[in-house]
């Protein structure tokens, strides 16, 4: 079964305001599950409904080891979903490039 995480959950923000290209950061807590969770953004609260491209970070040691993880993702109705790779829990860092 799988757990969505929805960016009530996580911290959001908008990294570059105002440059066209919107870069949203999504601060996934330690308690989320790779290969487990999914976390679901609704791009509409950032004035977008479509993504260029999205990076996933994994912290596998707290504060000091970081992995890039393989996501899959869909983008419907404006909400991006993001199935996040990986087992282990650990924080995940979600970098979204949309307009």
């Amino acid at each position: 079964m799988t757990t969505i995480v929805s960016e009530d959950d996580c911290v959001n923000t908008e990294v570059l305001p105002n440059a066209g290209l919107k870069i949203i950061h999504v601060l996934c807590p330690s308690t989320t599950v790779g290969g487990t969770d999914d976390v679901t953004v609704d791009l509409s609260k950032f004035g977008c409904t479509k993504v260029h491209g999205v990076t996933v970070y994994d912290e596998t040691t707290t504060g000091s080891v970081v992995v890039d993880q393989a996501p899959t993702t869909s983008v419907s109705s404006g909400t991006l979903t993001v199935d996040l790779g990986g087992s282990d829990t650990g924080v995940k860092s979600i970098i979204i490039y949309a307009y």
